[in-house]
């Protein structure tokens, strides 16, 4: 009895450090913090487990753990932070695949069903089920994010009715097993179905909706993580999944909001296409002003308020720190300097603060939406850095426009603007962007780390 009070009370104190880090991440001042206090908990949540009663063997143990960190410690160590998203896919895929095992191997311990109650087989097969589907979802995010796979939509007609048809299918067996958990065959078909939803689901989804879909694959992860703990009855798991699954989910609907789009609309509405939507405008007749580094540099070394947008252009170039050292030339003669982020920008939730702070940009220099937009006006230069859907005023101006309503970064609103792009290719909703033709935007081409190294050489020289 003493033992299992201790368990859990290592249990509880492992809970409390996966709130605590949870909480220190929404401050970026915190987040190193937050994520130390969440190791922390991790740890101690093996630990417990390791004194149960019910392992009386450990060479196992041992060798996944060997296994785990020689994965794992590469994969948080060498991989690039352009390649931070489909790490975070691959995790999720870990992740899940671990809670699908774990299921699978309850139920053929439990007999096949036979001495497995209703109660423990509804939690076992939301297990399974949820976990499957989230294996084969994050690859096919994975692939997309990696570009093995393409990041446009793959569509094809009544591709919504058979997804719908297959859930239905699916839940139905979920459903029928719960009564009847000795139908073994039903049991691994369902599993089976799970993961062609996984890949039914990401299929028809656009790189413009990778971070909701990042997203909502870690909260489906937390899912099956937490119905794990209901399974085999442990206690943290079923915090911490369920801190995971809500936390993820209140993101996603974060993260949906910030493009003025509906989750049905993200998984049903394959947005992202790279054709001109229909009623779009295009670019005909409309010309663009180019900018040499020379004259570029000569506006932001003078200026007395700058604003840098950065995007996923960015993250490509990895042109995180030429941009710090450009901001910090610009401080030292004299001007003010913020950074715009906006929630989707990236490729994942955070990207564009993940990169920056990689960088050791400043937390204080970072604003949200709501905060910067307000600035722009009275801004004398917005640096566009690979940004593209987020900063294009047809999300206000053209109803016609597949973006309509969107909230954006009010870039154009600025008194000039720079804009680094390599190309006049539409960024991943295929369509035109009217900042690129406004008359106080000038175009700077060519890869974005090699223009901003011109640039910081160039506000040197004067």
């Amino acid at each position: 009895m003493s033992r299992e009070l201790g368990i859990q009370a290592i249990y509880l104190a492992s809970s409390v450090l996966f709130i605590l880090g949870l909480k220190s991440l929404t401050r970026p001042a915190f987040a190193r913090r937050g994520m130390q206090q969440a190791a922390v908990g991790m740890l101690l949540a093996i630990v417990g487990t390791l004194f149960q009663q019910e392992i009386i063997r450990f060479d196992w143990i041992a060798g996944g753990l060997i296994l785990g960190t020689v994965i794992g410690y590469p994969l948080g160590m060498f991989v690039p932070m352009t390649a931070m998203p489909q790490r975070i896919a691959i995790s999720h895929l870990f992740g899940a695949l671990a809670a699908t095992l774990v299921g699978v191997a309850e139920y053929w311990h439990g007999g096949h069903g036979s001495t497995i109650g209703h109660g423990q087989m509804a939690a076992l097969g939301f297990e399974v089920l949820f976990g499957a589907l989230t294996v084969t979802g994050s690859f096919m995010a994975f692939g997309k994010l990696q570009e093995f796979i393409t990041g446009t939509p793959v569509t094809y007609r009544g591709q919504n009715a058979i997804n719908l048809a297959l859930f239905a299918v699916t839940f139905g067996l979920f459903g029928y097993l719960i009564f009847f958990p000795t139908a073994t065959f039903l049991f691994y078909l369902m599993i089976a179905l799970a993961l062609c939803i996984g890949v039914l689901m990401v299929l028809p989804i656009g790189g413009a909706d990778m971070p909701v879909v990042v997203s909502l694959l870690n909260s489906y992860a937390g899912l099956a993580s937490s119905a794990t703990g209901f399974a085999i009855g442990n206690n943290v798991l079923i915090i911490a999944g369920a801190l995971d699954g809500a936390s993820g989910f209140l993101l996603s609907v974060i993260m949906s909001k910030a493009m003025n789009r509906s989750f049905g609309n993200v998984l049903f509405g394959a947005f992202g296409t790279p054709q001109v939507a229909a009623g779009a405008k295009t670019a005909e007749g409309l010309t663009v002003r180019s900018v040499s580094a020379e004259d570029a540099a000569m506006r932001l070394g003078y200026a007395s308020k700058v604003i840098f947008v950065p995007g996923y252009g960015m993250a490509v170039a990895q042109a995180q720190h030429q941009v710090r050292e450009l901001a910090e030339l610009i401080e030292k003669k004299g001007g003010e300097v913020k950074f715009a982020i906006h929630p989707v920008a990236g490729r994942m939730p955070g990207h564009m603060n993940v990169l920056l702070a990689e960088a050791d940009v400043p937390y204080d220099k970072l604003y949200d939406m709501d905060a910067i937009n307000s600035a722009f006006p009275e801004t004398d230069v917005a640096v566009v850095i690979g940004a593209n859907d987020v900063v294009n005023p047809a999300a206000r101006n053209d109803p016609k426009s597949p973006i309509y309503g969107m909230p954006i970064l009010d870039v154009d609103k600025a008194k000039s603007v720079i804009v680094l792009k390599r190309s006049m290719n539409p960024g991943f909703a295929g369509i035109e962007n009217e900042l690129f033709y406004n008359d106080r935007t000038s175009m700077l081409f060519g890869d974005a780390k090699a223009s901003l190294s011109k640039l910081v050489s160039e506000v040197k020289a004067l």
